[in-house]
């Protein structure tokens, strides 16, 4: 069973402070938490007390060639990015991001020596998978993801980890819609953007990967061998095409579009 969760409310959220998460400015500095967070991670958070996690997430799946990677939308750390997201959006965590891109039912893991967290019943609706967080900071924690999908195609998940997970069959179904009823709200608020990413130079690329780093201008003109003006004109011309205010909202906009990790 689901533990009672306050569901109420279905006012949209702030669309500015989705479009100002910066997670590369949080991976280099503690970020201030907002005011107010946005309704749908409240809601997201509350399913998660429900099951008993710790951390959550809601990603995009994106398309890279035949590699699928999962992107991340928010997470239990908003506005910044959790390093349970991270983890499952690594370039590395490729073959776990296909598996979730092919699945309809859940798909859950437990950490070294841990219990199952799910009964018989809600077992028999989801399939056990090796954990895709070994190299992870929470590698010993357990986790369930629910894959989530439109009818026009467009497909995530919805993720959670922790040490206190517990489902029985009526409360996994019960998640999963939850689930969807997320996913969909989050897909209807950010129209579909896949088809319309400008085509991005290596070296425009670059340049958003090293500033998710932390490097500075001059910095990433080092690490590349470039003029400090010409890496300047890169992240200029990537945040152009990525219709972004500032260099920092172009990465955020390419962590979520898959582009870099």
């Amino acid at each position: 069973m689901l533990r009672e969760a306050n569901w109420g409310g279905t006012h949209m959220y702030d669309e500015q402070a989705f479009d100002s998460w910066s997670p590369a400015a949080e991976w280099v500095a503690p970020q201030p938490a907002p005011v107010a967070a946005p309704e749908t991670v409240r809601l997201c958070r509350d399913l998660a007390g429900a099951i008993g996690a710790d951390g959550f997430g809601l990603f995009f799946t994106a398309a890279q060639g035949e590699s699928r990677r999962l992107a991340p939308v928010f997470d239990s750390a908003f506005p910044g990015v959790s390093s349970f997201s991270r983890a499952l959006s690594a370039r590395t965590a490729d073959g776990f991001a296909r598996r979730v891109a092919q699945a309809a039912t859940p798909l859950w893991w437990r950490g070294p020596n841990a219990s199952c967290f799910l009964d018989a019943g809600a077992r028999g609706w989801a399939a056990e998978v090796p954990s895709p967080l070994a190299d992870a900071p929470m590698a010993g924690s357990c986790g369930i993801v629910f894959p989530v999908a439109q009818e026009n195609g467009r497909a995530g998940a919805v993720a959670f980890c922790g040490d206190d997970l517990a489902l029985d069959e009526q409360g996994l179904c019960a998640a999963h819609a939850r689930c969807h009823a997320l996913f969909s709200e989050v897909a209807r608020q950010r129209p579909l953007a896949g088809a319309a990413l400008p085509s991005m130079s290596k070296r425009e690329i670059e340049c958003l990967r090293l500033t998710a780093n932390g490097f500075t201008s001059d910095e990433i003109a080092a690490a590349l061998g470039l003029s400090v003006h010409t890496a300047n004109q890169y992240l200029t011309s990537s945040a152009h095409k990525l219709n972004a205010v500032n260099r920092i909202h172009a990465v955020a906009k390419a962590l979520r579009a898959g582009l870099i990790d």
